[in-house]
């Protein structure tokens, strides 16, 4: 299993979740001021490992979450 794959299983389990609670998902205040400051760092300067190993992890969850939302999205069509 690719890790793609891996991201696709996991976002069809969130999607099984309560729909609404699935669509109203979304980072913290604290959560997207902290990336939109990598996203300006890294655009700016270099980021250091750490930094970019956070972004990177950030970046992940985004994709995952963007999964799971069209996950429900695409059954709530198919219902």
């Amino acid at each position: 299993m690719t890790i793609y794959a891996a991201y696709d299983k996991l976002a069809e389990m969130i999607a099984r979740l309560d729909p609404e609670q699935v669509l109203s998902l979304k980072a913290s205040a604290d959560m997207q001021d902290r990336l939109n400051y990598l996203i300006d760092k890294s655009k700016n300067s270099q980021l250091t490992k750490s930094e970019q190993d956070e972004l990177n992890h950030f970046i992940s969850l985004e994709r995952l979450m963007r999964l799971a939302k069209l996950n429900v999205k695409l059954n709530q069509k198919s219902l």
